[in-house]
């Protein structure tokens, strides 16, 4: 299969409001629309993840962020000098699934440089959610073999793209974003 028609497929699931498995920048991941709560809803069922911890949700450019968020300035340095996968916690989300807010009302946010994530958002033309590919307290997988079967079977489509891919993989860094340029790192 190639990528483009695995990307249509993916696409035509999301679409269709179900869950898809996808390598991401970092890690493979479960995802969503992130404007159907709907679908959210059952993302969190999947993960058995409580819904009081919120999922970040990935764009595919620094462009789209006003959509969904108040910006500060700092924002667009942090991503700009980035050298590997940065998810930025931003005040006020909006335009999305109100399970992906937490309590405060912020969301983290990513912006994808990977060529598969980046064509996928561009194709669905809305933001997708990103959650990594586990139950809830189990540990992350650094490839695609590492994921449960149960997570596996869980997904209405799993994408055929970076399977045999075994290098290993890391989550992003995560910084959230406060007033007036200040910020804090949660995940180095």
């Amino acid at each position: 299969m190639t990528m483009e028609e695995d990307i249509r497929q993916a696409v035509a699931a999301l679409r269709q409001g179900q869950i898809i498995l996808y390598p991401t920048d970092t890690i493979w991941g479960l995802g969503c629309d992130a404007t159907n709560p709907d679908a959210v809803s059952r993302l969190f069922d999947i993960k058995r993840r409580d819904d009081s911890k919120s999922m970040l949700i990935l764009l595919d450019s620094v462009n789209l962020l006003e959509r969904y968020a108040d910006v500060p300035e700092i924002a667009y340095s942090m991503i700009e000098v980035a050298d590997r996968p940065l998810t930025l916690i931003y005040p006020n989300g909006r335009n999305m699934a109100s399970a992906l807010l937490a309590a405060d009302g912020s969301v983290g946010i990513r912006i994808t440089r990977e060529p598969f994530t980046m064509r996928l958002i561009q194709r669905f033309g809305r933001p997708i959610v990103s959650t990594s590919a586990n139950l809830s307290g189990a540990p992350s997988p650094a490839t695609f073999a590492e994921i449960s079967p149960d997570i596996v079977d869980a997904a209405d489509y799993v994408v055929q793209y970076r399977r045999d891919d075994t290098a290993p993989a890391t989550p992003s860094s995560v910084i959230k974003l406060g007033s007036g340029g200040l910020f804090e790192i949660i995940r180095p």
